[in-house]
């Protein structure tokens, strides 16, 4: 766990009201139980100041360290649930070691997450990762996993960390970077014959029942009303898993997430094609583009919760953050690397060419004429 203080903050998928502490919004346990109209709730209701779309963008900071990001995540998922939405697509960066983003080094280490005094920092999901998806996913998973101790029941009243199984299964090919990570809180099985007792202390992996063309059928789990799912890195190949998995739950209550999918959030030509209806569209998604996908997951009600994403603009680090209920909000590193100064927010995704446009108005020249005493530092 994140540590003992940050696991009382975070309520699992489930009927929740939100409280204010600190200034930040934090999630209160009530029952798992859907609450019906006019019952009386068992739970104390903390009565809080309306909350603003300008308050919450002024809230915003770029979480410099890995816990941090964890924390944020997970608050922001279950402050989402809360509002009701329980079909989740979230991206975030990626720990990384901090010696390991040279280009051209034969050998690149994954980042030791278990260790929390590791140094590593956090990374998007760029070219630079010599070792490609799979590299990702190694890095992707250990945080995925964090983030569902974080918002587990059994983390916050237990102190028990729930058991959380990665199916690797849903990658035929095992070289796609792909994984399933859920919970067991409940009564819910795994179709394979999985332990269906309460939360443990044991992770499990389960490697399906084979890649390939003539590999076995998958079996995706069962999810109880406390449970929850995660695609990791999930593409356009395993959406009818997705589908599959997010119908034959009959109950809503179950928290389903998309992390870091492998579409881009901007649109190429193919993208924007498979958009168009009729018989081109149709092409244009058979030959990869990921309209269709967009259009089932709209329809399947999954919206983006939070995306905490980067690249590089006039030489510096630019981050972009947004939760469901704010603006995107930009923020630029300062030359130190110490923080992250905020430069300007949209409520649409601003383009590389709006970012741009913020660093101009407020003065942020090139990095190389601010580390050569040209421009003024950041």
């Amino acid at each position: 766990l994140c540590s003992s203080a940050a696991a009382l903050a975070f309520s699992p998928p489930a009927t929740q009201n939100a409280r204010v502490v600190n200034g930040a919004k934090s999630a209160s346990f009530l029952s798992a139980e859907p609450t019906e109209t006019g019952a009386a709730t068992t739970a104390v209701v903390v009565a809080e100041p309306t909350t603003t779309e300008s308050s919450i963008n002024d809230s915003l900071q770029i979480p410099l360290s890995y816990n941090e990001m964890v924390l944020q995540a997970s608050q922001c998922m279950s402050d989402a649930y809360s509002a009701g939405i329980t079909r989740q697509i979230v991206r975030i960066l990626l720990p990384r070691d901090a010696n390991a983003d040279r280009l051209g080094v034969q050998f690149e280490a994954d980042a030791e997450t278990d260790n929390r005094q590791s140094d590593f920092k956090l990374v998007p999901n760029d070219e630079s990762w010599q070792g490609g998806i799979m590299q990702l996913y190694r890095a992707a998973s250990p945080t995925t996993k964090d983030i569902l101790r974080q918002l587990c029941t059994t983390s916050a009243t237990t102190g028990v960390p729930p058991r959380i199984i990665e199916d690797r299964g849903i990658d035929e090919s095992g070289v796609d970077g792909v994984g399933l990570l859920y919970t067991q809180v409940g009564n819910s099985n795994t179709g394979g014959g999985g332990d269906d007792n309460a939360a443990t202390n044991d992770d499990e992996e389960i490697n399906g029942g084979g890649f390939g063309l003539f590999g076995e059928s998958v079996t995706l789990p069962t999810l109880a009303d406390n449970d929850m799912c995660v695609f990791v890195q999930p593409n356009q190949e395993v959406a009818e898993f997705v589908d599959k998995l997010s119908t034959q739950t009959l109950s809503s209550t179950p928290l389903i997430a998309l992390l870091n999918p492998q579409w881009r959030q901007v649109d190429d030509a193919l993208d924007s094609a498979s958009k168009s209806g009729g018989v081109f569209g149709a092409f244009a998604s058979f030959l990869g583009g990921k309209g269709s996908v967009l259009r089932r997951l709209d329809e399947l009600r999954y919206q983006p919760t939070f995306t905490l994403e980067g690249y590089v603009c006039k030489g510096g680090n630019i981050r972009l953050i947004k939760r469901f209920d704010s603006d995107w909000v930009v923020f630029a590193e300062n030359d130190s690397g110490e923080q992250y100064v905020k430069v300007g927010s949209l409520a649409e995704r601003p383009t590389y060419q709006d970012v741009e446009k913020m660093l101009d108005d407020k003065g942020v020249g090139y990095k190389y004429a601010r580390d050569l005493g040209m421009a003024p530092k950041l």
